[in-house]
C-alpha cells in the first residue's frame, strides 16, 4: 500500500492495555505491511491526582473496589500479554500510579520535534518497566534526553507550563468528542476503535480500511 492509514491515538502513559492496543495494532499492521500514520494526543485518567502519586493497589482498590486478588489477577494476565508483544510489564506491591499533566506537555512539545511517538514509548517503558515517577521533572527531562531531546529544554518547558493551556484544548476536544476511556483509536479520522481489540481484530480492521481505500 502505498499510502498509509491515519491513526489517532487517545492514551495516557499510565493505561498499561494503551501500550498494550498499540503495539497488538503495530503487529497487526507489520504483518499485513500496512505503513501506520500514527498520531498520539492527550488523555489523563487522574487528573487530580496529587503530586506524590498513589500506590497502584490502593488505587484500583479506591477507584474500581478491585480486590487484592483481582489485581493480581490483572498484572498477571498484563504481563503474559506483554511478554508475548515484546514489552516488559514489572509489576510489584510498591507500584505507583502518577499525575500526567507534565508528560502530556512534554509530549505535546516532542511531537513538533518530530519525536512524539518516541518519545511516547520510552515513557510507557520508563512507567511500567523502569518504575520511573513521571511526574518527576527531571525523570522526564532524563527520558525526553534519551530518545534525543534538548535535556535543558525539556526542563525550561516543565517550568514555564507553556504548554499546558494548549494541552488542556486538546484533552477536551476530545472529551467532547465523547471519548471517556482510553485506548481510543480514529482509523482514518473517521473510525473509532475503543479498547485493545487484539491482533486479529486489529488485522480485520486494517484489511477493511485498506480495502475501502482502495475502492474511493
Amino acid at each position: 500500500m502505498t499510502q498509509p492509514l491515519r491513526v489517532d491515538i487517545i492514551s495516557d502513559v499510565m493505561c498499561p492495555w494503551c501500550i498494550v492496543g498499540y503495539s497488538q495494532l503495530a503487529k497487526a499492521a507489520s504483518d499485513a505491511d500496512i505503513y501506520l500514520d500514527v498520531h498520539w494526543h492527550p488523555f489523563e485518567l487522574n487528573p487530580q491526582m496529587a503530586e506524590e502519586g498513589e500506590n497502584l493497589l490502593e488505587h484500583l482498590a479506591a477507584k474500581y473496589g478491585s480486590t487484592p486478588e483481582q489485581s493480581t489477577q490483572a498484572r498477571a494476565q498484563l504481563t503474559n500479554l506483554g511478554q508475548a508483544l515484546g514489552f516488559e510489564f514489572n509489576f510489584s506491591d510498591d507500584s505507583h500510579m502518577w499525575n500526567t499533566f507534565r508528560a502530556h506537555q512534554l509530549l505535546d512539545w516532542a511531537g513538533e520535534q518530530g519525536k512524539g511517538h518516541d518519545l511516547k514509548m520510552a515513557l510507557f517503558k520508563a512507567h511500567f518497566t523502569d518504575a520511573k515517577n513521571l511526574s518527576d521533572p527531571d525523570v522526564l527531562a532524563d527520558v525526553a534526553e534519551a530518545v534525543g531531546l534538548d535535556r535543558a529544554e525539556a526542563l525550561r518547558l516543565l517550568a514555564s507550563e507553556e504548554r499546558a493551556a494548549q494541552v488542556r484544548q486538546k484533552q477536551q476536544f476530545w472529551q467532547q468528542q465523547g471519548i471517556q476511556g482510553v485506548p481510543a483509536m480514529v482509523f482514518q479520522q473517521r473510525h473509532l476503535v475503543t479498547g485493545a481489540q487484539g491482533e486479529a481484530n486489529y488485522t480485520n480492521i486494517l484489511t477493511q480500511l485498506v480495502e475501502m481505500s482502495s475502492e474511493s
